[in-house]
Formats: structure tokens, C-alpha cells, sequence
């Protein structure tokens, strides 16, 4: 007989993990025991050294659905068992190196049973066994326990328990396990305080009347899983309005819901892998192209795709059974502010918005948003990182295998911060924009969890090299307290060391051409960045080529006012007395001309309050608002961008050729290449007067960014060794730019990197933060 002792990395606790070891164990008359420590689980056996082998390797080919065992070891050990079974045993308390597992959406199993009358889970809506449910939402310490889970305070009925240690039920060990008799309980109430009326009682239950109230043009707060979410009827014109208005979300889509996919199916059109994403463990929001059938028009204005989700918990099941129709289904909060997670909380920020509240009395621990995504050329882009993907981790690449543990406090907008630490990247969840003092606080709060919950002593921090971002203040304060290395990162170089990481490039890789399309980012030489090309490796960069900077025109307010970026456009490319002259007569000039143009003239040539800017993102909004889209001001960021590229009939892509779209200039001064959109600007124009489509110059915009692109690519390879090009940064959401882009370099056979494990946007930043900070210390 061998005794051996097998280590097991990876997403291993809370999957269902040690049943599986048991049962096989059981299958093999093996003795011994398992169960989780702080690293993942571990398993004493003893047996002959056939069956031993055959042990680890059923191990790895039965493994469950929601695991990912990315290490095994076993060690022979000298020490004598005294099993005479085989057993799962209490967890060992040692250090923090195991994973947590993502919430995972209602398994097939668990749905039948809340709609089979004769199940003791019949219409319960927190229904769940090994293969779904709550996990990260619920978890406040490692090992997953239930004494660690906000479960803790629910005792096991004599059923659930019996369940819970049934080796041959798919509940054994299910932490969260719990029923009717037991386990947390909904309840239906209304915002004024009011009792409910009889008329409600008639229906099956509370979760059935909020499916009522729904359909009769209520506004319903529900609590799910990792927040609050506000819901309505998006057939319901007058229902979406009202929750537009008390949301204060002028413009910004709403994400829905609908029962299934035959539902989705009447206003999108979902390809294959749409639909198997949609239908994942994931469950998250999946932007499709969307027809155009009767939902309300304020779901999601100026928009050409439309962001639906299925349901992922027992409860949202239920709600849906009756629902013919998609649901606005939207995070529970006044916009731009944190998702609401309890009921307190909800009661007091949510009443002047909802109608009526669906809390129940499971505590969420961990506050997480619905992730977005979407199909860009057969391949996923993710557009927000959160439920069902957080805080799973990112295996870094060669060469960061014994890096330091590292914190890395990513940016202002889009805010997610990683810990870096055994070769591998935890990225927190989508936290948003920090600006927002209650945004700002609950990053620091999840910040101080993550900390906790990992063990993680960072000995280096790392921070975007803006000086004013509240993360990078914070971030230096903590260095500071600590007494550690603080490592001030350039935005777009973070950018492209999270795509190069993602991509699997070891550290010590050749230096590929980075091209980071983003809103703005402090630069090296105290200006603002955001249309670079960066020859760059994990440590250093050369910047080779960028978008001709222009004035930012009352600094933060042509974030959101898009006109200020036509002006400064124009006057960077023409006199504005040659404008008034050639191009007096229309309707964006005549627009301008009622601005303070004097004042805007002084601002632009001293640069008080209008720093010169690089921006890609500036350069979109100053085309859209030219074209009418947004012109005064937008209500998000990206939104006059978002709805330009909405505007293109694809179909007109390909009826443009080369010589018919717009030209740019590639100049080259002071060592470093400029991309002028001056003839672009010209040739735009011309068109204005001639009355095109706003459709087809915004397709002959995007195919000729494109091509610029693509040709300042080229020059460059003539003057550098590149294997490889990064494209990055929140401009690459834009689908129509990125597939042009990355079709025509791969026609003239470069290797081209994207993002699809972590956003392109600043959601993504904290990665490639971490992986420079890690490079840098170990030189």
C-alpha cells in the first residue's frame, strides 16, 4: 500500500469539489480524507499505486462543472494513516493562496425543481446546489464554509441537512443549501409603507404579484444576488419614462431581461455563440443587434443593439414565467451612485423610485453589478467585468511566476484594482467612476475586503501617474503608511501590458507596437495622451506616433459638451475666418458662431483650463457633434461616439472604397509621427455642404480612421522590428473601428492582440498596472 498526499490549485472550494473526490474515492475503496485549506484542497489517500493513479486521473476527468483545477502535485508521505474509511474532513486553516469562485447562474436541475409542484423546492426562490448559486456574493472569509458565508445565520432543517450529507445528492456540501423551512425568505412590501391590498394575496405568492405589478406599468425594486436592481415593463413606455426620470438616467440603455431566448429572439438577432453566452453559468448582459418591434423607445435611445440578460437565480425564474415580454432590469441606484444591497439602504435611497420593494433576508456581502459583453469578429470583448467572472483570476504569463504580491490601484473611471501575487492576477469587480464620494467609498471598502479575504500584504503599489486620480492619491498614502515601493505607471503603457498579459506574452518578451485609442491619459510629457502608438515591452515604452493634439477647450466640460471638440478641431486645422468664408453656411458653423468664440480663442492659445490633448475619444465626439449627434452635450461618457457608430448601415461599408473615404496626414516632427486629421476635416466638410448622409460620413469616418491607422502601422514597421500589434484603450469598444482595423492588419500578416478576458476600457487598466509594477521590481 501507498499513502500519498495530493495538493489540488485552482477554483476547487466551493464546486462541489471534495464530494466528487469522495465519491470517486468511495468508487475505489481508497482510505483517507479530504478536505479545503487555505491554498485549495487537499487530500490524504492511501491505496495501491495503481489505483492511486487511477485516482488522479478520474480526478481530473470528472471534475465539476464550476472548477478549474489548474495544478496538481502529489508527494509520498511517510506518515502511517489511520483511516479506515474515506472521509471529508474539517478545513484546515492555513495561508490564503485558494481561489473564490464566481456566482453562478441557476443550474437546469434547480430550475426544474422550483416549477415542479411535487419538489420540496417547488417556487422557492433561492433554490441552489454545487453547480449554482451564490458564492463570491455571499463569502466574507476563506475557506467557502457556510460559518463564512452570510448563510451563517440560516440553521439547516433536518432535510437540508440530510441532503447536505448525502454523498449521492447534488447538494452534498452545498454551502448555501436551504429550503422553505430554513433558509431565507422573501418578501413583497410597498415604497409608501402602505399595507398591500387583498388584491395582491389572490396571486401564488409575493415573487408571483411582483410579475403582476410589472405588467400592469409598476416600477418594482428586487433584490437578487450581488445588489438591488430596478425593474419596469420595457413594452411600457410611460413606465420606462418614469423610471428614466426618478433614476436621473437621461440617455444611458437600460439592460434587460427576458424569459428565454425565444423572447429575445422577437427584438434581436443572437448568433450562436450570443446565445451560448446568454445561456452560460455567467448569465451576463450580452449587447445584440437588435430589430426594431415595439419595446419603448427610451429603453435604449440612439442605440442600434440592445443589452439583454436571461435570468441567473431561482427568484429572477419565477418573476419571469408569466412575462411575455422583456423587463428593464437595471442596477438599483440613482445613476452614476453604488447598487444598492440592503433592504435598509434600499428602503431609504430607492422610494422615490420604485412603486414597491422584493427584499428578502440574505445579507449580500459583496456588492456586484451584472457583467456586460458582446461578440466582436467570433470573439467575446468584455465591456464590464463583474458578476459571474470576478474575482475568478487571470494566470499571468513565463517569468511572473514568483513575482511579490503586488496591489495595483487602477484608474478614475471604470474602476476595477488588482492583487498580484503566485503567478496569477485578481481583478476586483467593475467598482465605476471614483469622482463620486460614495463610489469613492466603497471602493475603498471592497479594497480592505479583497485585502482580507486574500491575505494579500502588498510590497509594492502601483498607480496610473495621473497625479489628481483619487486611486493614485490613495495608493500613495497607503505606500506611505506601509512603507513601500510606489510605482507611478503611464496610463496607456497599462493599457498594453494588460492586453500583452492577457495575450500570454512572458516578461521578457520582444517589444510589440501598442495602439492606445482611449478618452485621456496623463502623459510623459505632462499633456494628455489618448491616441498613442507605443513601441513597448512589460518595463519600458518609446513613443513613436500619436494623434495630433489639440486644445481641451474648458478642460473637463468637453468631456460632455462635444461641440468644444469640433471647435478646437476646427480652429487647430483652418483660420476661422476661412471657415465663416467657405463653410459659413452651415448648420454646425452657424451653431459655433453663437458660442463666446473671443473667450474660447484665449482659453485654446494660453491653454488655461484647455490642456493640449492627444484624445481619440475627443476626436469621435467632435465628428459626431459636426454631423448633429450630441452636439451640446452628452449624458455618459462615450455617448456621442456610441450612437455615431449606431448610425452606420454596415451594408455601406463595403460600397466605399479606399479613395471614397476620409484621408488623413501623416507628418513627422520632433522624432515622432503625427496623424493630422486636417484633410480628413476638409473632405468632411465638403460633404456637410453637399448634404450627405450623417450615415454615410460617419462609415466614410471610420473606414478612413481605419486605414490611417493601418498605414501608420505600416511606416513604422518599416523603421521597427515588431511581431506583434496591441490594438487597446475604450476607443477599441467600438466594433466597426476594431473589426477594420484588425482584418486589414491581418491581411498584410500582422499578428494582432486584443482583449477578451479583461475590458479594453479602464476596467482593464489595474492588470497592466500590476504586470509593469512586478516587471520593474524584479530588475
Amino acid at each position: 500500500m501507498y499513502t500519498e498526499e495530493i495538493r489540488i490549485y485552482g477554483t476547487v472550494q466551493g464546486v462541489g469539489f471534495r464530494p466528487t473526490v469522495y465519491r470517486i474515492a468511495k468508487d475505489l475503496r481508497l482510505n483517507g480524507d479530504v478536505c479545503n485549506n487555505g491554498e485549495g484542497v487537499l487530500i490524504r489517500v492511501s491505496g495501491t499505486q495503481k489505483s492511486l493513479d487511477e485516482f488522479v486521473q478520474r480526478i481530473q476527468q470528472e471534475s465539476p462543472t464550476l472548477a478549474n483545477i489548474e495544478r496538481l502535485t502529489r508527494t509520498c508521505s511517510q506518515t502511517e494513516l489511520i483511516f479506515n474509511d474515506f472521509v471529508i474532513s474539517h478545513s484546515i486553516n492555513s495561508a490564503i493562496k485558494t481561489q473564490i469562485v464566481p456566482d453562478a447562474a441557476t443550474c437546469e436541475d434547480c430550475k426544474q425543481e422550483i416549477f415542479d409542484p411535487l419538489s420540496r423546492y417547488y417556487r422557492y426562490p433561492f433554490t441552489n446546489c454545487i453547480h449554482c448559486g451564490p458564492r463570491f456574493s455571499i463569502i466574507n472569509a476563506i475557506p467557502y464554509d457556510r460559518h463564512n458565508t452570510s448563510m451563517k445565520d440560516f440553521k439547516m432543517c433536518p432535510q437540508c441537512s440530510k441532503e447536505y450529507a448525502d454523498i449521492e445528492n447534488r447538494r452534498f456540501h452545498a454551502q448555501p443549501v436551504a429550503c422553505y423551512t430554513c433558509g431565507p425568505q422573501v418578501c413583497l412590501e410597498r415604497a409608501d409603507g402602505k399595507p398591500m391590498t387583498a388584491a395582491m394575496f389572490s396571486m401564488l405568492d409575493d415573487v408571483d404579484a411582483v410579475c403582476s405589478l410589472l405588467q400592469k406599468g409598476e416600477i418594482v425594486a428586487i433584490k437578487g444576488l450581488g445588489g438591488i436592481h430596478l425593474a419596469c415593463d420595457a413594452t411600457n413606455h410611460t413606465a420606462v419614462e418614469k423610471l428614466r426620470w426618478r433614476k436621473q438616467r437621461d440617455d444611458k440603455p437600460f439592460a434587460l431581461m427576458a424569459r428565454d431566448i425565444e423572447i429575445i429572439e422577437k427584438y434581436c438577432t443572437p448568433t450562436a455563440k450570443e446565445k451560448e453566452l446568454l445561456e452560460s453559468t455567467i448569465a451576463p448582459i450580452v449587447l445584440i443587434n437588435a430589430r426594431h418591434p415595439a419595446l419603448s423607445p427610451s429603453v435604449a435611445p440612439g442605440q442600434n443593439s440592445l443589452g439583454f440578460m436571461l435570468p441567473y437565480t431561482p427568484l429572477h425564474h419565477l418573476i419571469m414565467r408569466r412575462m411575455n415580454r422583456p423587463i428593464v432590469f437595471t442596477s438599483g441606484n440613482i445613476s452614476e451612485q453604488p447598487q444598492c444591497i440592503n433592504n435598509d439602504e434600499a428602503r431609504e435611497k430607492l422610494s422615490k423610485i420604485a412603486n414597491y420593494f422584493l427584499l428578502h433576508n440574505r445579507d449580500i456581502i459583496n456588492r456586484i453589478d451584472d457583467s456586460v459583453v458582446r461578440i466582436v469578429g467570433e470573439k467575446l470583448q468584455i465591456i464590464r467585468r463583474a458578476r459571474g467572472y470576478a474575482p475568478a483570476p487571470i494566470n499571468l504569463p513565463s517569468g511572473f511566476e514568483k513575482v511579490p504580491q503586488i496591489l495595483a490601484m487602477g484608474s478614475e473611471l471604470k474602476n476595477t484594482f488588482c492583487l498580484l501575487r503566485d503567478g496569477q492576477a485578481i481583478l476586483s469587480q467593475h467598482l465605476g467612476d471614483l469622482a463620486h464620494t460614495t463610489v469613492f467609498k466603497n471602493y475603498q471598502d471592497t479594497l480592505n475586503l479583497y485585502l482580507n479575504l486574500f491575505k494579500h500584504q502588498p510590497e509594492a503599489i502601483a498607480v496610473d501617474k495621473h497625479p489628481e486620480y483619487l486611486s493614485t492619491k490613495f495608493g500613495k498614502e497607503l505606500a506611505v503608511a506601509n512603507q513601500i515601493n510606489i510605482y507611478n505607471i503611464q496610463h496607456h503603457h497599462s493599457h498594453i501590458a494588460a492586453c500583452m498579459a492577457e495575450n500570454n506574452l512572458p516578461l521578457d518578451s520582444a517589444p510589440v507596437l501598442g495602439i492606445a485609442l482611449d478618452g485621456l491619459g496623463y502623459g510623459e510629457d505632462n499633456t494628455f495622451w489618448g491616441g498613442e502608438f507605443l513601441l513597448a515591452d512589460y518595463r519600458q515604452f518609446t513613443r513613436l506616433a500619436t494623434l495630433k493634439p489639440v486644445s481641451l477647450i474648458g478642460g473637463e466640460k468637453a468631456n460632455n459638451q462635444p461641440w468644444r471638440n469640433t471647435y478646437s478641431q476646427l480652429i487647430s486645422s483652418f483660420n476661422w475666418a476661412e471657415i465663416k468664408q467657405n463653410y459659413g453656411s452651415l448648420e454646425i458653423i452657424k451653431y459655433l458662431e453663437q458660442k463666446p468664440l473671443t473667450l474660447l480663442n484665449k482659453l485654446s492659445e494660453s491653454l488655461l483650463n484647455s490642456p493640449l490633448t492627444s484624445s481619440t475619444g475627443r476626436l469621435f465626439d467632435a465628428v459626431a457633434a459636426a454631423i448633429g449627434i450630441c452636439r451640446e452635450k452628452s449624458s455618459y461618457e462615450g455617448q456621442a461616439a456610441i450612437e455615431m457608430e449606431a448610425l452606420i448601415d454596415e451594408k455601406l461599408l463595403n460600397k466605399h472604397k479606399e479613395t471614397r473615404t476620409y484621408p488623413f496626414k501623416l507628418n513627422f516632427l520632433d522624432n515622432i509621427y503625427y496623424i493630422d486629421p486636417y484633410p480628413m476635416w476638409k473632405t468632411l466638410l465638403q460633404d456637410l455642404q453637399q448634404q450627405t448622409s450623417a450615415k454615410i460620413i460617419a462609415a466614410k469616418f471610420h473606414l478612413g480612421f481605419a486605414i490611417a491607422i493601418v498605414e501608420t502601422v505600416n511606416t513604422l514597421r518599416k523603421q521597427h522590428s515588431i511581431n506583434h500589434v496591441v490594438l487597446t484603450g475604450g476607443v477599441f469598444q467600438n466594433r466597426i473601428l476594431l473589426e477594420q482595423v484588425t482584418n486589414r492588419l491581418k491581411t498584410s500578416g500582422i499578428s494582432v492582440l486584443t482583449h477578451s478576458l479583461v475590458p479594453c476600457n479602464d476596467g482593464g487598466l489595474s492588470l497592466g498596472q500590476a504586470v509593469i509594477a512586478a516587471a520593474k521590481y524584479q530588475l
